[in-house]
């Protein structure tokens, strides 16, 4: 798998979760607000942090395989020309 590909797959990826976990901690505030069983909305907070960062993860590393392939494609006409 190339860095382009990868880049064009974990960044979106990433964003996506990020959005999910967000909603998640939205969600788990409001079963707080709700006096739902400190259990419940705890672990669904647990969970809702775990998806967030998952995502930040996901992105970071789309980041990371971006930089990757923009040093690859700026170092091709290098290449191409014989290194000089």
């Amino acid at each position: 798998m190339t860095h382009k590909t990868k880049w064009l797959l974990f960044s979106p990826l990433g964003l996506v979760t990020v959005g999910a976990g967000a909603c998640m901690i939205q969600w788990s505030g409001a079963m707080k607000d709700r006096n739902a069983p400190t259990r419940e909305w705890v672990a669904a907070g647990t969970a809702a942090l775990v998806v967030f960062n998952a995502g930040l993860s996901l992105f970071g590393r789309g980041v990371a395989e971006s930089v990757l392939y923009q040093l690859r494609e700026k170092d091709a006409p290098d290449r191409a020309n014989g290194g000089r």
